[in-house]
């Protein structure tokens, strides 16, 4: 009776692990072998030092047609001009990048990448009224990039979050009300770092959040990645703030969080 008991543990805790790593996998946690660099600081705009050279006009034409200044989205007409965005998409997907590529292009890549695969998964949907109304939208392999697949959550948790460039939370959409406003242009290598500056501006002094000096309600998305906000080296979420709010916060203000609206980013 002691050994049936004894092996149904160690069956249990093995299928135990095995279902973890599932999860973790479908959890988005992999980069599938793509590669990763870190941002070096500080970074710079520049179309120097690559093996590439991307071309993201077709995506840039559809952002300033389809999203206004507010970030806001007509997934009709990204419907109706689903032949541009497939287009887009597949050059995307048809890429296999490598070390050679500077940071910058990676950067600008994997951003692009993901607000496309979002907009893609929104429109194929699509009427919808929430991202979360489809089934595993970050876990789910749908992004195709060479012989790879990712989901969406590989792409951010695997890849962007391991570039040690925080800003990347501002540049990245979800398609929902709480998420910061998809800019209505193309990241590129040569406007990368002005362009990362601009989303982590526009966002935090936005109405995402209620920052005053000894009174702060901000999005959960500081309180989700709250480890990706380093200053000097340590983790100070008040300090990376400051360094784009215009209003400055008091050191050792309590920090509340706002609840997210999850409700589609449509214009």
């Amino acid at each position: 009776m002691m050994k049936f008991i004894v092996k149904f543990i160690v069956l249990a805790l093995i299928a135990y692990n095995l279902q973890s790593c599932s999860l973790l996998t479908a959890a988005g946690l992999s980069s599938q072998g793509q590669p990763v660099k870190e941002v070096k600081s500080p970074l710079v705009s520049t179309i120097e030092g690559s093996v590439v050279t991307l071309d993201h006009s077709g995506w840039d034409a559809l952002l300033k047609k389809h999203v206004d200044d507010a970030g806001l989205v007509e997934y009709m007409g990204f419907k109706e001009d689903n032949e541009a965005l497939q287009e887009y998409l597949s050059m995307l997907s048809a890429q296999n990048p490598t070390e050679q590529w500077s940071v910058q292009e990676l950067l600008a890549y994997y951003i692009n990448l993901y607000n496309a695969y979002t907009i893609d998964l929104i429109v194929d949907n699509y009427p919808v009224q929430s991202i979360k109304d489809i089934s595993g939208p970050w876990t789910k392999a749908i992004v195709p990039i060479g012989k790879n697949t990712l989901s969406l959550g590989g792409v951010e948790n695997g890849i962007l979050r391991k570039m040690n460039e925080p800003r990347i939370h501002f540049a990245i959409n979800c398609a929902s009300i709480s998420c910061p406003k998809l800019l209505n242009e193309a990241y590129t290598a040569g406007k990368i770092n002005e362009q990362l500056d601009k989303a982590a501006s526009q966002f935090i002094n936005g109405n995402k959040n209620s920052i005053e000096q000894d009174k702060v309600q901000l999005s959960s998305i500081f309180d989700w990645y709250q480890k990706d906000y380093k200053v000097n080296g340590k983790q100070d979420v008040i300090a990376y703030i400051n360094a784009f709010s215009d209003v400055k916060i008091a050191t050792g203000t309590p920090l509340e969080y706002l609840e997210y609206n999850w409700n589609l980013n449509e214009r």
